[in-house]
């Protein structure tokens, strides 16, 4: 679908850039949160200016999937990157939380097209023994974007004020489409199609009722009634999406990929792994600011090997895909990552802070290899016309199993603490919220902090066990393909 006079380094650059813009976006919003919130005075909405980028971004997806395979990568991009900005520049003006929170549900329909897009183009411009390296560098975005959020957005913050965060995406993603329409040559055959927006409504539904579920459960705002009613509606609209696709001659999914067995697998595992992933990058940091005291800033760079190595991780990847099968590589990289889940479910309390370099290295290396293996494989498993959908549904499943465990460790984390909380009268859950943050523990009485350490350590033990329960999983799954010996090809 690519013209061989497409400038291959300018594009992947482009596309990198695009990438880092969207993964930042995502998370600098929380350094400047503190000044929004009272700048705007709406401390009750917060969480919502996360959440909401989060939810269209993943409900955007697989519509910019089926675009991509219809009318062309680059327009969808283009549209993508334009709405993005669109979205950017207007929350960069909000005067309220209630239009902030409007505006970054646009800007979040523009990420969805970001990411599952931007490894299509790949996939189209690199050869198969070439692309798993490339998507490994293009993957590792999200990995510095969470290093580099927290140091940028405070300075953004400090030096001009928090509408730059938003304001400085906007000569950013001009210049990237500039690049995408100039040096991204798409020889793109558009097939006549009816887009199926049934399915699309139902499998909106089904996803926002889901994902809504998990993220209020995780803040505590349910009750039984609600949590019966939330997956009731997710169920209902699943089962109509699947019978709306089974009748319809264009589907947004098309459900004969799912009689693949490989394709199927491989989208489990990228889900269930991108959920420990979530886990290992918030509560990693937050082990070293509740327990070693560290600042934000310093705590951040306890994942940074994971995402350096992410980039290693790839670059053996793609070494790997030429000579094994995929079943045989993502246990190679199971393993290593079971090595760190199991060590970070065994470390002591006291545990020293050069230890999680370690740990997040070899982690880091798991990670590259997985996701980049998982990525390459689904993609191989279609046709060259389904890339797009393919893609945007390995997206749609990272993103799905992000949200469904961190929302199950943030209940595992309340319960632990408000266990260990009721065992000990003298302490309170809004003590355990100040541990948390460096600059409000030493405000907390000395005589308590030994305990109160010891009731945080609990919480974080139980969910680094949980976390290499996922893992034991995935090697469950992936044990089901396992007769599949066949490597990676093109299409």
């Amino acid at each position: 679908m690519v013209k061989k006079q497409t400038n291959v380094g300018v594009v992947t650059g482009a596309v990198f850039v695009a990438t880092f813009m969207s993964a930042i976006e995502g998370t600098i919003v929380s350094t400047a949160m503190p000044t929004i919130v009272g700048d705007l005075h709406g401390v009750a909405l917060m969480n919502w200016v996360f959440s909401i980028f989060l939810l269209t971004s993943a409900l955007a997806t697989p519509i910019y999937g089926k675009l991509a395979d219809t009318v062309g990568r680059k327009l969808v991009f283009l549209v993508g990157l334009f709405v993005f900005i669109l979205g950017s520049t207007l929350s960069g003006m909000s005067q309220s939380m209630e239009t902030l929170i409007a505006w970054r549900a646009l800007q979040g329909i523009g990420a969805g097209a970001i990411m599952p897009v931007s490894f299509t183009i790949l996939a189209d411009i690199y050869p198969v023994e070439q692309r798993a390296r490339v998507m490994g560098l293009n993957g590792s975005a999200w990995g510095i974007a969470a290093v580099v959020a927290p140091l940028l957005g405070g300075f953004i913050v400090d030096q001009l004020s928090w509408h730059w965060i938003f304001f400085i995406n906007i000569p950013i993603g001009i210049i990237t489409m500039l690049l995408i329409w100039f040096f991204l040559n798409e020889s793109t055959q558009r097939k006549p199609f009816t887009m199926d927006w049934a399915g699309c409504l139902w499998l909106s539904v089904g996803l926002l009722a889901l994902m809504l579920t998990f993220q209020l459960l995780s803040e505590g705002n349910l009750g039984i009634i609600w949590i019966i009613v939330g997956f009731l509606v997710t169920i209902v609209a699943f089962w109509l999406f699947l019978r709306r696709e089974q009748r319809t001659d264009d589907p947004l999914i098309p459900l004969a990929l799912f009689r693949n067995r490989t394709f199927v697998i491989q989208n489990l595992i990228a889900a269930l792994l991108s959920g420990f992933i979530m886990g290992f990058e918030v509560y990693l940091p937050t082990w070293t600011q509740g327990l070693l005291g560290l600042l934000a800033s310093q705590a951040g760079f306890a994942i940074t090997p994971s995402s350096l190595m992410w980039i290693v991780g790839s670059f053996i990847a793609g070494k790997l895909l030429m000579r094994r099968s995929p079943n045989q590589i993502v246990n190679i990289a199971l393993t290593l990552v079971l090595i760190g889940a199991v060590t970070m479910a065994l470390l002591p309390e006291n545990t020293p802070f050069w230890c999680f370099f370690v740990i997040a290295a070899i982690c880091g290396t798991g990670f590259g290899i997985t996701i980049t293996t998982t990525t390459v494989t689904v993609q191989s498993q279609v046709p060259v016309d389904e890339v797009g959908v393919a893609t945007s549904f390995n997206t749609l499943s990272r993103t799905l199993g992000q949200t469904v465990m961190f929302s199950l460790f943030g209940i595992i984390m309340n319960v632990e603490m408000a266990r260990g909380v009721a065992q000990h009268p003298k302490t309170t859950m809004a003590m355990m919220n100040q541990l948390i943050n460096p600059q409000t523990a030493k405000d907390l009485p000395q005589a308590l902090l030994p305990t109160l350490h010891g009731i945080l350590y609990q919480g974080l033990h139980v969910i680094f066990i949980a976390g290499a329960g996922l893992i034991v999983i995935s090697f469950m799954v992936n044990w089901l393909d396992r007769k599949n010996t066949q490597r990676v090809t093109e299409h």
